[in-house]
């Protein structure tokens, strides 16, 4: 993709931002770059700009024209409502996210991952296959490394494992991975789309563009998913937990299985899975079927699932202490990941949970499963009072506010047994007293080396 020339104007100054400047710069592009923060609050940022030939707009954003800008970058932070996108396409100019930009300097094969819940284990997961199978592999998107920033530093033939929020996907034109896949659709960022249809809308543009010679992989265990079969052109490979598919991968005799046409392959027994819970058999059903899409066999992708050790901040063993094993799942950030969470471990569970609002959140489901798994529960942040009375409105009465977290750590270690489980799995936000999810399970991590 030829960038020469073009005046670009890249929204948003995080990570995906700097990276996508840094790459329209280093392609000859006229690269203006903005952010409604002030030049004091993007002093970091701009250290890493020093050298480059960009422009710098901060404290407001320019007027977007089209005698001033052929095309615009913008950053997954950037609502699609903001003035400058608006007047982007008011004026017919392009407007890309950095996914997009991404894709199109990329020169090897992408598999995207999308969906709710377990998107970054399945794209980490699926990335370490292609590893330990011998490939070049960039593992990149919304997992933390730009895809802008891998695709322009690697040569042809590189496999590229994306993660791929919704918010990257509202802005993509000609994105058309070699393999797409949706691990499920539940809902959440509902203050960004307004509805769940808008939202699943949203993640469905992640095969829009596919055809023949790519492939969709779908749960067939949500509903909502295995009705994307019909809207893709892509080869449907549908993955189930709970069905025996006529094709696709599934759980047959306790074991991960591959059926396509009359052959059927056992890849390994699902109790080798490292990782626990009935979600993370998921996760390992849906990168099977990733890696198989590309010609994988099942006994490379067996050794790997054998020994994958999970993500940072998802059910994550940060220590044993006194008996007590305590778990960061600071990245379960929806009512429907927290009880993912509790789902994976039979041990009584002290239970860390709140935080921030996101959109019109349902704490009911979750208040059932709290008074099936939970021993005691601990809340804090901006939804603690919310979800202590939807807790209390089921019949749970062992549930305690705190502060913040490190009361709530104390706390959980006093309240704890040995044999038992703290868990860290907010269902919520990180926003009312964090950077970010990874903020907030580093803290909650540093809090229990403390104890030690």
């Amino acid at each position: 993709m030829q960038v020469r020339h073009r005046r670009v104007l890249v929204i948003g100054l995080g990570k995906s931002g700097v990276a996508a400047a840094k790459a329209l710069a280093s392609g000859g592009a006229e690269v203006t770059v903005t952010d409604t923060k002030s030049r004091a609050e993007l002093e970091g940022t701009l250290k890493e700009l020093e050298g480059w030939p960009v422009h710098v707009v901060a404290g407001a954003h320019p007027a977007v024209k089209r005698e001033r800008f052929d095309l615009v970058v913008t950053s997954p932070g950037v609502p699609v409502w903001a003035r400058p996108l608006q007047e982007a396409v008011a004026e017919g100019i392009p407007v890309w996210s950095e996914i997009e930009l991404g894709y199109r300097l990329a020169k090897g094969p992408v598999i995207a991952i999308t969906g709710t819940n377990g998107k970054t284990t399945t794209t980490a997961l699926t990335g370490q296959m292609f590893k330990d199978a011998g490939y070049r592999v960039s593992v990149a998107g919304n997992i933390g490394v730009p895809l802008v920033q891998e695709a322009v530093v690697h040569p042809p033939g590189q496999v590229f494992v994306v993660e791929v929020s919704s918010f990257q996907l509202e802005w993509v034109e000609e994105f058309r991975p070699k393999v797409a896949l949706v691990t499920n659709i539940t809902p959440d960022h509902l203050e960004r789309h307004g509805t769940m249809e808008e939202y699943t809308r949203v993640k469905a543009r992640i095969f829009q563009n596919q055809g023949d010679g790519d492939y969709t992989v779908l749960n067939y265990d949500d509903p909502v998913v295995r009705r994307f079969a019909g809207l893709t052109g892509g080869q449907v490979i549908f993955f189930s937990r709970l069905h025996k598919l006529e094709e696709g991968v599934f759980v047959k005799d306790g074991n991960i299985c591959i059926r396509h046409g009359d052959k059927e392959e056992a890849v390994c027994a699902a109790a080798e899975l490292t990782l626990p819970g009935a979600h993370n058999l998921e996760n390992a059903l849906a990168a099977v079927a990733a890696g198989w899409a590309l010609g994988l066999s099942g006994r490379q992708m067996a050794e790997t699932l054998r020994s994958f050790p999970g993500v940072p901040h998802r059910l994550e063993k940060v220590a044993v202490i006194n008996g007590v094993e305590y778990i960061n799942d600071s990245k379960g950030t929806n009512p429907e990941a927290a009880i993912k969470a509790l789902l994976a471990f039979d041990k009584p569970i002290v239970l860390i949970a709140g935080g921030s609002r996101k959109g019109n959140m349902d704490f009911s489901e979750l208040a059932h499963k709290i008074k099936e798994k939970v021993r005691e529960l601990i809340l804090v942040g901006e939804t603690a009072e919310e979800i202590k009375a939807a807790v209390e409105k089921v019949g749970f009465h062992r549930a305690t506010i705190v502060n913040n977290l490190e009361e709530g750590v104390k706390l959980a270690a006093a309240l704890a047994r040995p044999g038992e489980i703290v868990l860290l799995s907010p269902a919520c936000a990180s926003f009312d007293f964090f950077r970010n999810f990874e903020h907030r399970g580093e803290v909650f991590k540093e809090l229990v080396h403390r104890l030690a």
